[in-house]
């Protein structure tokens, strides 16, 4: 009994030596075939297969203008120059541009002491050129050639002040133009780019693969991206531009109104417009001395040249 217990014993102990070495040859086995494949290609990719290529980079700005082609660079071109004149816009409408405190007061020294006709040379020289001395000096020209003098004034500034407001104005033209032009532009891109893959549709023998298409297809959707890329802000800077005008003009205008409040004083007390015309001077007419009875000549019932009876 006792022999075969441990023959027993003995035949578990090598059955379990047997199953151990067997179960760490298959794991060896697996680990070596996902190392190295039949075939001797790391990795687990079959034999013979094709690399594939990396993912290319991602494009850049210049890559996509580039794609836009040569209405794409127009559109570019027109950004540039409406950069330019948004710039200048908000540098000339200014305060300090539209009236130059130092301009301010030497025009209040001159028009408080009525030296109108200095005032109109101050104006008029291209130093002092701005939008406050156009108006003023507009006014003071019509109202000295006018024959109602400085009665007329304030409707002379209305009229030359409505008149530079115009000018600011049409300054701001040319951005506004762009602003239309630009998304025009690119729907024009649009309609040429797919005019272009139509024809490459008419052109390819059966169906016509997506790289022949790709062209054209960039081209109608980045000449529309850059369009409105351009078109959006030049009409906000525009409206802000307009705002900025109405709202220093309606500041300059202010002072005018001062500056007028001088003029306008010496016009209440009867001052006239240097140059108007003046209407000519009379001679008081002398009384002739007449008689008791009404007979001009001085002596009761004479008559000059008549010798009395």
């Amino acid at each position: 009994m006792t022999g075969r217990c441990t023959m027993s014993s003995g035949c578990v102990v090598w059955r379990a030596r047997i199953v151990a070495g067997a179960m760490m040859m298959l794991v060896s086995a697996g680990a070596w075939a996902q190392g190295t494949p039949a075939g001797g290609a790391p990795g687990g990719a079959p034999s013979g297969a094709v690399a594939t290529p990396p993912p290319a980079a991602g494009k850049t700005v210049l890559d996509y203008i580039r794609d836009g082609g040569s209405i794409g660079f127009i559109i570019i071109m027109l950004s540039l120059v409406a950069v330019g004149l948004i710039v200048a816009g908000v540098v000339r409408i200014r305060p300090k541009r539209l009236a130059p405190p130092e301009v301010v007061a030497r025009m209040e020294f001159l028009l408080r002491d009525r030296r109108t006709d200095e005032a109109l040379a101050f104006c008029e020289k291209e130093e002092n050129d701005c939008f406050l001395t156009r108006v003023v000096g507009s006014a003071l020209r019509r109202c000295m050639r006018s024959p109602f003098g400085f009665l007329e004034l304030r409707s002379a500034l209305e009229e030359s002040g409505q008149n530079e407001v115009s000018r600011l104005y049409r300054s701001t033209d040319w951005i506004g133009v762009i602003a239309g032009v630009a998304p025009m532009l690119g729907l024009l891109g649009t309609v040429v780019g797919m005019v272009g893959a139509f024809d490459t549709l008419s052109q390819a023998e059966g169906v016509a693969r997506p790289d022949q298409l790709a062209g054209n297809i960039s081209l109608a959707l980045i000449t529309t991206v850059l369009g409105l890329i351009v078109a959006i802000p030049t009409t906000a800077a525009l409206v802000y531009l307009r705002n900025r005008i109405d709202h220093f003009a309606g500041e300059v205008a202010q002072q005018i109104e001062d500056l007028a409040g001088h003029l306008e004083t010496a016009s209440a007390g009867g001052a006239k417009a240097p140059g108007a015309p003046q209407a000519p001077r009379v001679p008081p007419a002398v009384p002739l001395a007449t008689g008791p009875a009404g007979v001009p000549g001085g002596v009761s019932g004479a008559v000059p040249g008549v010798r009395p009876a």
